[in-house]
């Protein structure tokens, strides 16, 4: 049988070409291999490079390789976090013509690294814990799509870090099985799955003495569960507003923020009954905000006041129009943040008076706008409007602050 190779890409078949197919995968030479870290498998994997790219090569058998592919490009087109898939080659023989087992061909993520091999190093707790939040939303990302993945684990999984977030991959889709939506039965189950052989890998690296002492591994396998949980209920509990009443998305985004997660994407649906509100979340790094509000708008804020400036304008984007994520006909991100900046922020910060505002800068001006408007909007239960707060809190709080902040004679 001759060698066949199935590829996403025409070019791929001529650059894998040039790969020691006919050597079983435990021998081949040093030259083509990529030195890089690896989890735990059943099967042999090796990275090699073809042409510019570095690839992962596992072996296994036809029909498992073909499905495994096309579940990889399913998640691919459902926007999934998930290696790419390139190809798969049957019909491999040895020098002698004996049959040798097929390859699945992923691309390598760049800048990433299997989980197992991120604990294996000397990691804070805090940092794990961050880590283990990127799994549960990958694991809720997956879910919601319908795909049970059946073997989550440390070594099933590849975590990198871009711009300051953190994020979880899936890389062996193997076991997967792909449907147009799970039952509250199979997303328990594929959650035990994950508990069980997550603590198991923890309790295997304690075991060698590379795990922080601080972790219970059985406590941290559970402890995902919980995560993943909490993430899931705030996440798909209906929620359609009466218009207008945008204070209640605020609620939900501070909800989100209590549980240590960040929006990464918002979509809100008019209807006629209301609002009908979608969230995307992320894990992010220290100091993400205050970066990611630079870049956007050119303001320059503390951590906190970052956040909070992020989850209006985020909130103020998801109004317009134009706002279409993932559309290249919409208007760019720093677009509608620079008009933000132009129509919301300044006009609302110079709504108070220089003599009034003392020291603060105003991010700081801003933030406390906000929360005032968040106030008045929760005790009235309708959003009340930035300009209604603004008055409010000139007549209300600024004169009080002011008054407290004032020195006292002796």
């Amino acid at each position: 049988m001759a060698l066949q190779i199935s590829a996403t890409n025409p070019e791929h078949p001529a650059l894998l070409l040039e790969l020691p197919w006919q050597l079983p995968l435990e021998q081949w030479p040093e030259e083509y291999l990529v030195p890089l870290p690896r989890g735990i498998s059943r099967h042999v994997v090796r990275y090699a490079r073809a042409g510019d790219e570095v690839i992962a090569v596992k072996e296994l058998a036809e029909r498992p390789a073909l499905r495994e592919y096309q579940l990889l490009r399913d998640l691919d087109r459902l926007a999934i976090p998930a290696v790419d898939a390139l190809a798969v080659i049957t019909g491999r023989t040895d020098t002698a013509g004996a049959a040798l087992e097929p390859v699945l061909v992923t691309r390598h993520l760049g800048g990433s690294q299997p989980y197992r091999s991120m604990f294996e190093t000397t990691l804070r707790p805090a940092t794990m814990h961050r880590l283990m939040d990127a799994l549960a939303v990958l694991l809720v990302r997956l879910h919601l799509a319908g795909f049970a993945w059946g073997d989550c684990s440390l070594s099933n999984t590849l975590f990198r870090r871009d711009a300051g977030a953190y994020a979880a991959y899936l890389v062996d889709a193997e076991t997967g099985e792909l449907h147009p939506r799970l039952s509250p039965g199979q997303r328990d189950y594929d959650l035990d799955l994950a508990r069980v052989n997550i603590s198991g890998e923890l309790l295997d690296l304690e075991a060698s003495g590379a795990l922080h002492p601080s972790v219970d591994p059985v406590d941290f396998g559970t402890e995902i569960c919980a995560r993943y949980r909490s993430l899931w209920q705030e996440l798909t509990r209906t929620s359609v507003y009466p218009a207008g009443k945008y204070h209640y998305i605020e609620r939900r985004i501070r909800r989100l923020n209590d549980l240590g997660f960040d929006v990464a994407e918002m979509q809100i649906e008019h209807a006629s009954n209301g609002d009908a509100v979608t969230f995307v979340p992320k894990v992010v790094d220290a100091g993400h905000h205050q970066r990611q509000l630079l870049r956007l708008t050119g303001l320059d804020a503390e951590e906190n006041q970052a956040r909070r400036l992020l989850n209006d304008l985020e909130s103020w984007m998801a109004t317009q129009d134009d706002y279409a994520p993932g559309d290249p006909l919409g208007a760019r991100p720093e677009v509608l943040a620079h008009r933000w900046v132009r129509e919301v922020f300044r006009p609302t910060v110079r709504a108070v008076p220089l003599e009034l505002r003392g020291a603060m800068d105003p991010a700081e001006i801003y933030h406390e706008l906000l929360e005032h408007r968040w106030y008045l909007s929760e005790r009235a239960q309708h959003d009340i409007g930035l300009d209604t707060a603004v008055e409010d809190y000139l007549v209300n709080i600024l004169p009080k602050a002011r008054e407290t902040l004032r020195p006292t004679a002796d």
